[in-house]
């Protein structure tokens, strides 16, 4: 299995357990729980969307704009690495 393969099923892993973490967030707040506990798992969750983040980043990099850059399209290297720029300036 491709190391992109791998890294796209980890992904989608990763999505199933945050969207369990994030119903289970709806649930702390329905029931009314401690702030602080709700606060914590909202924390968990944001920082397991940042690894899925990394991963996706890294199969881009490894794979669309590494590709890009050995062509010899010049418009469509600089659109690739304008694209980048762009998303990492909106963090």
């Amino acid at each position: 299995m491709s190391d992109r393969k791998i890294r796209r099923t980890s992904s989608l892993k990763r999505l199933s357990r945050i969207e369990g973490q994030v119903r289970g967030l709806q649930k702390m707040i329905e029931e009314d729980r401690y702030c602080v506990d709700i606060l914590v798992q909202v924390k968990a969750a944001t920082a397991a969307l940042k690894r899925v983040e990394g991963e996706l980043l890294k199969d881009h990099v490894d794979h669309c704009l590494a590709a890009a850059i050995a062509s010899n399209d010049l418009a469509d290297r600089e659109s690739k690495v304008a694209e980048l720029v762009d998303l990492l300036s909106k963090r």
